[in-house]
């Protein structure tokens, strides 16, 4: 896609909105007694840089995990939809409870589930481990894989995108 109509599609964003399996983490399952997850810690402050400057992050996903459930109290997510069978139903569910366009909205998947949402919203994106079906129609490819930095990634590119990075680094010096 041409770099000033990406631009233009990245300065609209308001709401961000994340896959979790494939996206926040590598995919992989560890199953025992319990549901274990492991999510990428460069993801959560991209996640909370993105809040701190107003745009909305939400995480809508077809499992059920308590573990998700915990990162995203950590991390003060805007919604949190799991157990979602039609990924598409809640995300105009969200979009008439939040005011916002669909493309202001932001999305991150990375398997078939995740198709018509990235072909709904404003500004569609995917991680190199997704599949090719889902990489063919989205706006962006991160070069980061899921669970490894891809939604820091996409926080960093809104960011800077939007002309926000310098204040944030600012704040660190």
């Amino acid at each position: 896609m041409e770099t000033s109509n990406l631009n233009r599609k990245i300065n609209k964003i308001r709401m961000v909105l994340l896959d979790v399996d494939g996206v926040l983490t590598d995919g992989s399952l560890i199953l025992g007694d319990g549901e274990y997850k492991v999510f990428y810690v460069q993801d959560g402050l991209g996640i909370r840089l993105l809040k701190k400057f107003g745009i909305k992050v939400g995480f809508i996903t077809g499992r059920r995990s308590e573990a998700v459930q915990r990162r995203a109290k950590e991390l003060n997510i805007d919604f949190l939809y799991q157990g979602v069978q039609n990924k598409q139903d809640c995300l105009h569910q969200l979009v008439s409870e939040s005011n916002l366009n669909l493309d202001t909205i932001c999305y991150m998947g990375d398997d078939f589930t995740d198709l018509s949402v990235l072909k709904s919203v404003g500004f569609s994106v995917s991680v190199p481990n997704g599949r090719d079906e889902i990489k063919e129609v989205v706006d962006c490819v991160t070069e980061n894989c899921g669970g490894k930095g891809a939604v820091r990634e996409l926080a960093e590119l809104i960011l800077k995108t939007q002309g926000k990075w310098e204040k944030i680094i600012s704040q660190f010096e």
